[in-house]
This record gives structure tokens, sequence and C-alpha cells, in this order.
């Protein structure tokens, strides 16, 4: 990957059998924080106003194939907004859809790879985790593998066959949205999950970028023009699009450039990406997370965001989830995660999860230096976006409030990289 500034740090990992990503989980650190909450709140800048409840949503991505119950799906149907599956999973959407009509069930496609080993014996499974079969591609189009600079295609490094696709090219592009949209529609579902939506030109090959896009301002080009061109069919189809777009807060202005072709997309590592690694503000930082969710609730579409920590660590979830409703309106879910690609069985259901706020009175203001509030009908979100190792700063409450404890508190005090729900009688 390109080099990142001295706080950033890379970190690759192996894909399971149906699916590859690429993930930069990053060490937050930059600003002196400041610890005096000023007499009085200013609005936050540039947050659009958001409509909508305080409800909060989640989804379920179901993409290791691991068996599940008819229980477990109903249970996860009812409760959750969106549930991603493989396309050989087809036959569990009428199951979904049983249990909760208005459960979105989006279909994994990778945009960016054909997988050598789902091709036998020289012909492509029938189901695939990808647009384009291997054996289709190696046959009719070879043109379409992504090459080097000394013209050899692009495996993806730790990821035995997967093959780095030239997403720019407009037949591939054709072919992939053709043949996505037919399987997709025949199964019922919903929508498409589009993974590897990628900024820089040497992801999966550290160091080396492909022959025709030498940077990544030509590598975003290309994809921007594969979602831009693609996208009236998908709606023609009646399908909705979200895709992973992993790490868009290093690049200024990406998110936005790629979800205008979309219907949504999902941050894989979202605010916390780990129990002690948790993003602060600063350039690349906190804000850029949360603006996906303001942007795109503002324009009326989906973000998926995910926080990954242990399920018994307290600090981070709470950061994250404080957060997420700061920004959250219609559109948004959340899903913590502990183990890496443990897309199996369901994240854990929180407690929090089933609270209601009541509806939010506007959008979060700054209540200090990296400090964020967020009124509701029904109960206040607090947060503190300073470096983890700040002290701690209390913010006063409007009137009493209930803690996670239950405990009745009219003010809270938050350390870095921290953040409270609070509710009050209605």
């Amino acid at each position: 990957m390109s080099l990142l500034n001295r706080h950033d740090r890379v970190r690759h990992r192996l894909a399971r059998r149906a699916r590859a990503r690429i993930l930069l989980p990053v060490v937050a650190c930059a600003l002196t924080a400041a610890v005096a909450v000023p007499s009085h709140a200013t609005s936050a800048a540039g947050q659009p106003a958001v409509s909508g409840g305080s409800t909060i949503q989640s989804f379920w991505l179901h993409m290791n194939s691991t068996p599940v119950s008819d229980e477990v799906l109903a249970t996860e149907a009812r409760r959750r907004a969106y549930i991603v599956l493989n396309a050989w999973e087809g036959d569990l959407v009428g199951k979904l859809k049983a249990a909760n009509p208005a459960v979105q069930v989006f279909v994994y496609k990778d945009l960016s790879s054909t997988r050598s080993y789902a091709c036998r014996n020289g012909v492509d499974d029938a189901q695939l985790p990808t647009g384009v079969g291997y054996c289709q591609a190696e046959k009719d189009h070879p043109e379409w593998f992504l090459l080097d600079p000394n013209g050899r295609r692009f495996e993806y490094s730790g990821y035995s066959g997967h093959w780095q696709m030239d997403v720019g090219n407009t037949a591939y592009q054709d072919a992939w949205a053709a043949n996505v949209i037919e399987s997709s529609t025949e199964a019922g579902f919903d929508g498409v999950f589009m993974d590897n939506a990628l900024f820089p030109c040497d992801a999966y090959h550290q160091g080396v970028c492909p022959a025709k896009y030498p940077t990544d301002a030509a590598i975003q080009d290309a994809y921007k023009s594969m979602l831009a061109n693609t996208r009236e069919d998908f709606v023609a189809a009646g399908l909705k699009t979200v895709a992973n777009l992993s790490n868009a807060r290093l690049h200024a202005g990406a998110w936005d450039a790629y979800t205008e072709h979309l219907d949504g997309g999902f941050d894989e590592w979202w605010l916390t990406f780990n129990d002690n690694d948790l993003l602060s503000e600063y350039p690349e930082g906190w804000s850029r997370q949360v603006a996906e969710i303001t942007s795109n609730e503002a324009r009326g579409k989906i973000t998926w965001v995910q926080p990954h920590h242990t399920a018994g660590a307290d600090r981070p979830y709470r950061f994250a989830l404080a957060s997420y409703l700061l920004a959250t309106g219609d559109k948004a879910a959340i899903a913590s995660i502990d183990q890496t690609d443990g897309y199996g069985d369901p994240t854990p259901w929180r407690t929090e999860y089933d609270w209601d706020l009541g509806t939010p009175i506007g959008p979060y203001k700054s209540v200090g230096a990296n400090l964020y509030l967020r009124d509701f009908t029904c109960g206040t979100v607090v947060v503190n976006a300073n470096r983890t190792d700040t002290r701690s700063v209390t913010v006063p409450l409007d009137g009493d409030h209930l803690n996670e404890r239950g405990t009745r508190v009219d003010q809270v005090s938050l350390a870095g990289t921290s953040g409270a729900i609070l509710r009050k009688t209605c």
C-alpha cells in the first residue's frame, strides 16, 4: 500500500474462502486536547439537518457460509435492517423475507477480482463470489486481467486464486453488471454488496501499481467509471448497491465521489480497530468517518459501519455507538465485530440497540474542543473525540438522565475517545 503518515499503519489480512479484502486500521493521534467546556455550545461545522428517529439499526454480514438454523434466520430477519449472503445462499432469501418482509437482503459480489478456485475442469461455478468467472475471462477475454509493468497478471498477495481485473474496461463493466443482475434478480435479492471498491493503485500488491493505472488518482477514476457506467443498469433492475469503501477517509472526497453512483457505502473499519486502538480527531480521523454517515443521510443513502472490538470491551463499544448516534438518521446501521473476517454467526445484539431515545433535536453540535453532543427528546449522546491519552472532561446535561448503569446523573465525565448514551424520562 502507499506509505501513510507516521500516525498510520497498514495491516493486511488473509481472506476467507469466498472473499478477499484490504484493511487499513490506523493508530489515531494528532491533536492536543482541550479540557474546558464553553458555556455556549455551537453547531458542528458543516452538519446538515438530519431527520429520522433514534432507533438503532444493525446489519449482519453472513459471508463465510457457516450453517445457520431457521430459528436464527427468523430472529435476525426481525431485528436486522440489512443482511448480506453469498450468491449460493439464495434459498435463504425466502426464509428471511417470510420472517420479515421489510429486511433488505444483499448478495456478495467482488468488483475487483475473478477467482480461479471457482473454476473447475474448465467450467465456472454456477454461483460465483464475483461478477465474471475465471474460466470465461481466461478463454474469451484475457485482456480483462490487469497487468503489472512487466506484463504479468496480479494475483493478490496472500490471497491465492484471486486475480485482479481491469475495472476501467467498459466490456468488463458491462459483463460484470449483466451477470450480477441476472443471478441476483433470479434469487430475489434486494441489492448487491460490491466488495473491494479500492482507492490505492497498489492495493493487494504493495509498491507495484498496474501499468494502466500507475497512480491512486488513475485507479480511482477507473472505479468511478465502473460505478457510474453500471449505475442505471442496477437501478432499472430494482437492485440497490452498497460498496465496501474501507479507508475512504484517507483519500479526501473519495467517499462522496464513489457513493454518488451507489445507494450506499460500507466502512469495514470504523473508529475502533481493536480494544485499545481508537480513532481520535485529526485531519483523516474521527470527523472523516462520522461525515460518511452525515453525508449519506443528507443524500438518502445507506451507510454500514463496523467497529472492531471484543464483546466485553465497554469503552470502544460506547465510543463507536455514541458516534454513530450523533450522525445517524433513517438509513445508517452499525454492527460491532470481534474477530477479523468473522462473517459467520450474527454479531452480538446489544441492550442499547433496543433503546429508544426519541426524536433527534437537530444535528449534533460542538460543546468544546473535539467534544460533541446531540440531544434527543428522550436522551442525549456525548462523544469525546480527543486522543485516548487525554484527561477526562465533564459535560453538563440538560436535566437528569439515566446512564448505562441506570444511575441518575446531570453531567457526564468522558476521557478521550469515549462516549455516553444517556436516557431521560419521556
